[in-house]
């Protein structure tokens, strides 16, 4: 058996180019004793991904070059030498990279029921972005029943769930996108009391029209003028969620910070960054409520699925144009 993988070449400067990755076909090794063989039928595409090509200090160690291009991953156990934690058969989840198989001794891997949910929304809602939204919100955001929360980034897989589990807990939600398009979605789909169209409304006219009282919390995806902006409507003891900067991570130059900081003085406001693996041991916890939302039809799920492996590089672009709607996803599965 052939395994496709996309291996990590060359880090980027910007925007990633042809040259960062490189489609390999390489022969599968036997199992060693205690390993599984994993099949890869869906990999995540997060923003995340650019941040983990610079050799810089983060939460986690960067990629190292000649790796399989790291990426969350959902498939099926094909084979068990003499694993006694999994079963041929079983649907698994973790970082298994891209390609289309994984061997491994398990450790790290998840089982989870595709009978309770299709295997694209456990990169998902019931994923790294739901999961990221739900701890965002409420343990770092703590929002509670009429806050006035912004949310950036609000049709991405992440900002979408933010904004309806506040709507869940009673809170006036506006919402920022990219195109008319997505703005209607936010409203009409998900519930949302106001969208603001950044690429054709000026955000800081926007802000004061749509958000004329202030916000109690930002949700921060994109960063850049954005955060600048959101930070000149904060009410006394905001709460500022920084959980991403997409705006930020294909510059060449430095990071564009927020000029406007000393807003969090004035109003006695907080900003504070979110991991989501600092809440991995409440994920189950979670991770049921949030699938109790979705049986009852208060939480809408919503994946952008493209095929095959090697179209891997065009399908991460859609995370930085726009080119996208919810949860990106790439099936890696040969039907």
């Amino acid at each position: 058996m052939n395994n496709k993988q996309i291996i990590f070449k060359k880090r980027p400067s910007g925007v990633p180019e042809a040259a960062t990755w490189q489609l390999e076909t390489n022969p599968l090794p036997e199992l060693q004793e205690g390993e599984i063989l994993i099949q890869h039928h869906y990999i995540s595409l997060d923003p995340a991904m650019r941040g983990w090509m610079n050799d810089t200090k983060s939460y986690i160690p960067p990629i190292a070059i000649d790796d399989v291009m790291r990426a969350g991953s959902i498939g099926k156990v094909i084979k068990n030498n003499g694993n006694s934690k999994f079963e041929v058969g079983d649907c698994v989840t973790s970082w298994g990279g891209v390609q289309q198989y994984a061997i491994t001794n398990g450790d790290g891997w998840y089982k989870v029921d595709e009978r309770l949910a299709p295997m694209p929304m456990y990169l998902g809602t019931l994923g790294m972005p739901g999961m990221t939204a739900y701890f965002g919100i409420t343990e770092v955001g703590k929002i509670k029943e009429g806050d006035i929360v912004l949310v950036s980034g609000a049709a991405g897989a992440v900002g979408s769930i933010v904004g309806q589990i506040a709507k869940i807990k009673g809170c006036t939600v506006i919402g920022i996108a990219g195109g008319k398009e997505k703005c209607d979605y936010l409203i009409n789909e998900l519930g949302f009391d106001e969208a603001i169209d950044y690429k054709s409304e000026n955000i800081y006219s926007a802000l004061k029209k749509k958000c004329p009282k202030g916000i109690d919390v930002y949700f921060d995806n994109v960063g850049g003028v954005i955060l600048d902006a959101a930070l000149s409507k904060l009410r006394m003891h905001a709460r500022v969620v920084i959980c991403g900067a997409i705006s930020q991570y294909n510059n060449k130059t430095k990071i564009n910070g927020p000029s406007n900081y000393l807003s969090l003085l004035v109003t006695r406001s907080t900003m504070q960054g979110m991991v989501v693996m600092d809440y991995i041991k409440e994920y189950g916890v979670a991770a049921k409520q949030m699938g109790t939302w979705l049986q009852q039809g208060k939480l809408k799920s919503r994946e952008d699925i493209y095929e095959g492996i090697e179209n891997f590089q065009e399908t991460y672009k859609r995370l930085f144009s726009g080119e996208k709607n919810g949860k990106l996803i790439l099936k890696v599965i040969e039907d």
